[in-house]
């Protein structure tokens, strides 16, 4: 019979380490929180200064039953939940509820789910931190008083089932505000020459730069084409003269490994992961895969870390890998860290349990989607402890009268990391011919070109997060949540793979943004931050804080309560008739965008997708092109007479004809702009756009 019990907080968690342990140990999985504030009411005494009322969980009360059980017949019982605040918090409520003395050593913790990590954390418990548990107290108190005090307000105001909270209320001001930069942005002109030269048989470009003037060399901006006009009926007359040749070596250095939020960029930006799935894979991959010939084991560390530390028997496996794999001029002889302050060091970063289990070894073990990512953060990890990659540059000056052209070339003469993380088109060698000063390149043509600068982007999944993370805002653990409960509420929508905010959105802040200052205020919730981080260090008393927060906030409630009148969002009538009882059909919007319903809901609930005539024939009948969205709220191109006519496009057709065969072109979004190109397969027309 067991003489020990250890609490984990997964059944597949628990199914790892069970693996690890003798006959000694029984491992139980606790299904995440046991208890928690009730969703019926605030569950926050406010008049007992911030005390918690936490329940039992709604369907835990089994689990609990059975924990107690296994406890009664262990003489040990050890809490081996994930490493940080909410794990700690996990942990004491499970001792309250088992009844477990607040100075028992039942705490064990782990970076990764391997023989040795948990071997060794079994030997070493410690008491229940009560700092951490208290820095994921205030979170909670303080979110559920956001929360559950502002948006009963904006049910009353606006519409129901409405949110507000420091984080995701920030995260779409930062969308809306995004979006009004784009609308108030004034492009302005700006041109570009570049010449074309060739020295033997040897062709080169080079850009203009600027005039000289006095023997001193000055940049010149290009504004209008008579500018332009000018200066090419100038050197256009003139010999291209080599003025300045200079040699020189760079060298890149390698990245550091994955954090939670350069993780979830990276792996929107290089296979396509939205945060959310980026962190359902990555938990996978935590607690254990079936590997074929090992059994179930961790394949990385723990997921849910600001810190790139690495532990030195990491390192030390990682250098002798390179150094057999590559060779020992390819292992990094440098210690590099990261310059971002007030990183929580607790964790290593994200890396592989073990970087002898290369992805190609474990391929048949892995979904294809666990493949990517494990593949992504093994070769991060190992490119991170490598040798930077070393660049022969060359930089040459070239005088036409008195107008100065310049080029620059460069190419790899060590690859060092991006032997193994390669990073696409940005490195790929620019050659030149072997010039020297004095000599002359003969002019080919001068090519303008007109330009408008362009307004910001709109956030994307992965700069979003950057930027949040820039700000100090949110936690690891919050982005990807974060994102998914802006997108549910409607506050944006996602277009071309980025954020816009709806109307919803827009009228929510400005109305937050009117009546909580602070709680809309980037700086504020920063600090903030910074204060959950000081109650962790035990630097501060966890309901002072709140004390502090709340005196202003109850003030800002109260003045939003009597001042804001109810706000009426008119829904937009259409001239489509709902086919059920004759209503006119009203867009409204859902957490995939626009869809048509009967404003006589519930009495009717008829419901279909909204279109948008593109106003272009359909190449296959005599329908228009229209925009739709599959059902995983997808932007595609259909037929108006579907499921009649079965003519699809992912591709924006456009209205023009192909030059070359007269059908119809599509306008396609690539990592290097849009191309147009022909919607018939055998017609090889293609054009790249600005």
């Amino acid at each position: 019979m067991a003489k020990s019990l250890v609490i984990v907080e997964s059944p597949a968690k628990a199914k790892t380490i069970s693996k690890f342990l003798g006959r000694n140990y029984k491992v139980k999985a606790s299904v995440g929180h046991v208890r928690d504030l009730p969703k019926s009411k605030l569950g926050i005494n406010i008049d007992e200064y911030f005390e918690p009322e936490y329940i039992t969980i709604r369907g835990k009360g089994p689990v609990i039953k059975e924990l107690k059980s296994e406890a009664k017949k262990v003489d040990k019982v050890f809490l081996a939940t994930d490493p940080d605040r909410e794990g700690e918090a996990i942990s004491w409520h499970l001792a309250n509820i088992l009844q477990i003395d607040d100075s028992e050593q039942v705490r064990i913790e782990f970076n990764e789910i391997t023989k040795n990590a948990i071997q060794n954390a079994i030997k070493k418990p410690r008491k229940i931190n009560k700092d951490l548990v208290d820095a994921q107290q205030a979170r909670r108190v303080l979110d559920r008083l956001v929360g559950y005090k502002i948006s009963p307000l904006l049910w009353k105001k606006v519409k129901k089932g409405l949110s507000a909270g420091r984080v995701q209320s920030i995260a779409t001001k930062l969308v809306c505000d995004r979006e009004k930069e784009i609308e108030q942005f004034e492009p302005k002109e700006y041109w570009t020459i570049d010449a074309t030269l060739s020295k033997g048989k040897s062709k080169y470009v080079a850009s203009f730069y600027g005039k000289k003037t006095n023997n001193k060399e000055e940049k010149v901006e290009l504004s209008t084409k008579e500018q332009v006009d000018d200066i090419i009926s100038l050197v256009s007359k003139e010999k291209f003269i080599v003025e300045d040749v200079k040699k020189g070596k760079r060298k890149r250095n390698p990245y550091l490994p994955y954090t939670t939020s350069s993780l979830q960029q990276d792996a929107h930006k290089r296979i396509g992961f939205s945060t959310k799935k980026t962190m359902i894979i990555a938990q996978q991959l935590y607690e254990g895969i079936d590997v074929k010939g090992e059994g179930s084991i961790g394949l990385i560390s723990y997921i849910r870390t600001d810190s790139t530390r690495i532990s030195e028997e990491a390192i030390k496996n990682v250098k002798e890998f390179v150094n057999n794999e590559y060779g020992k001029e390819y292992v990094s002889t440098e210690k590099r860290k990261s310059k971002k302050k007030d990183i929580q060091d607790a964790h290593e970063a994200i890396r592989p349990t073990s970087v002898f289990r290369t992805p190609e070894s474990i391929k048949e073990s892995l979904s294809k989607d666990q493949y990517k990512l494990y593949k992504l953060i093994w070769d991060r990890f190992v490119a991170s402890q490598m040798s930077p990659a070393l660049y022969e540059t060359l930089t040459i000056k070239i005088s036409a009268g008195d107008y100065i052209f310049k080029c620059s070339g460069s190419k790899i003469v060590f690859e060092g990391f991006l032997k193994v993380y390669n990073i696409t088109d940005e490195d790929k060698d620019i050659i030149l011919p072997d010039l020297k000063v004095g000599e002359e390149s003969k002019l080919i043509k001068l090519d303008p070109k007109q330009h408008f600068t362009q307004p910001p982007p709109r956030y994307t999944e992965a700069s979003l997060v950057k930027t949040l993370e820039e700000l100090g805002i949110g936690r690891p653990s919050t982005y990807a949540p974060t994102i998914s409960t802006i997108l549910s509420r409607g506050y944006v929508v996602l277009e071309k793979k980025s954020f816009v905010p709806t109307e919803l959105g827009s009228l929510v802040t400005d109305l937050l943004i009117d009546y909580f200052k602070n709680i809309i205020n980037e700086e504020f919730t920063a600090d903030m931050e910074e204060s959950l981080d000081k109650i962790e260090e035990g630097e501060l008393e966890w309901k002072k804080v709140i004390e502090s927060f709340y005196n202003n906030f109850k003030k800002d409630l109260e003045i939003a309560e009597n001042e804001i009148s109810k706000i009426e969002i008119k829904e937009e009538e259409t001239d489509v008739l709902c086919e059920k009882c004759g209503r006119n059909m009203v867009v409204k919007l859902g957490r995939y965008g626009k869809f048509l319903a009967c404003p006589g809901y519930p009495e009717c609930k008829n419901a279909k997708p909204f279109v948008e005539d593109l106003g272009i024939d359909c190449p296959k009948c005599d329908g228009k092109i229209v925009e739709r969205r599959s059902k995983k709220g997808r932007k595609f191109f259909g037929c108006s007479n579907y499921p009649e006519c079965d003519f699809v496009s992912w591709d924006k057709p456009i209205d023009e004809k192909c030059p070359k065969c007269n059908n119809l072109l599509m306008e396609k979004n690539t990592k290097k702009g849009k191309t147009i190109k022909c919607i018939n397969n055998e017609c090889d027309y293609k054009k790249q756009t600005d």
